[in-house]
């Protein structure tokens, strides 16, 4: 990337946590970083670029009484894993998350979630 515009700490996240399409419930990829505003996915399948997701992430129950939690996140980008060719690296933006999601959200990020790279 050109220039680094992130406003917010990202953290590389250590829990395999699905994200799921949340009308047609097929997985999309796995967090791999994340902050507090947005996340980054590794994903089997490229994803469209600029476009909003209604996405899902099932809870196990550690960090939230609720189940899942569901929110609209916007792909902001989407290249081939520098690593692995079969994986690409996508990035969202979190646009809408109810106040109740967004604090399990946050919960995710300082449990789960890993400073430095």
């Amino acid at each position: 990337m050109a220039e680094e515009r992130r406003q917010m700490s990202r953290r590389r996240f250590t829990y395999y946590m699905y994200v799921l399409d949340e009308a047609t419930g097929k997985k999309i990829g796995h967090f791999s970083d994340i902050s507090q505003e947005g996340f980054k996915l590794d994903s089997t399948n490229p994803v469209q670029v600029n476009r909003d997701f209604r996405l899902r992430v099932e809870q196990t129950g550690e960090i939230s009484n609720k189940s899942y939690i569901t929110f609209t996140a916007r792909a902001k980008w989407c290249a081939v894993d520098a690593f692995d060719p079969n994986t690409f690296n996508v990035g969202f933006q979190i646009t809408h998350m109810t106040p109740v999601d967004h604090d399990v959200f946050e919960k995710m990020f300082s449990t789960y979630g890993v400073p430095g790279h």
